[in-house]
């Protein structure tokens, strides 16, 4: 992740920051996340069964969706210089407007929305 001082950090607020390779989503993946979640809904884990529904295939699931924003994000979000530790602080206003097909491939694109100072020392970035 790239790191600037802590003064630059309001400068990026409402910039794109980049966009993410692309990661394709194929069933091996998605039936790692089910052994993991215990969601074994059949639209995720039986292509057979999930090829007679509108979607045609299996969709990955939409919290597997998200759980991959952290590695997508990796080399994208910027972080205020000597930053010891980065804590997941939660999510707003999340939909899932989109089934993820198995074998399509994402990428995620960050947008820095807002910087915070919470206290000294301690930084509330929204991307």
């Amino acid at each position: 992740m790239p790191y600037v001082p802590v003064a630059a950090l309001k400068d990026y607020v409402g910039k794109e920051l980049g966009r993410s390779d692309w990661l394709t989503i194929d069933q091996d993946r998605i039936n790692l996340f089910a052994e993991a979640t215990g969601d074994f809904q059949f639209i995720h884990v039986d292509p057979v069964k999930a090829a007679q529904t509108p979607f045609g295939s299996t969709i990955a699931h939409g919290f597997l969706s998200l759980s991959l924003m952290p590695k997508l994000m990796e080399d994208i979000l910027i972080l205020p210089e000597g930053v010891k530790m980065v804590v997941n602080y939660g999510l707003d206003s999340v939909r899932f407007i989109q089934p993820v097909k198995v074998d399509s491939k994402v990428r995620l694109k960050v947008e820095l929305v807002d910087v915070t100072e919470k206290k000294p020392g301690q930084w509330l970035l929204k991307a």
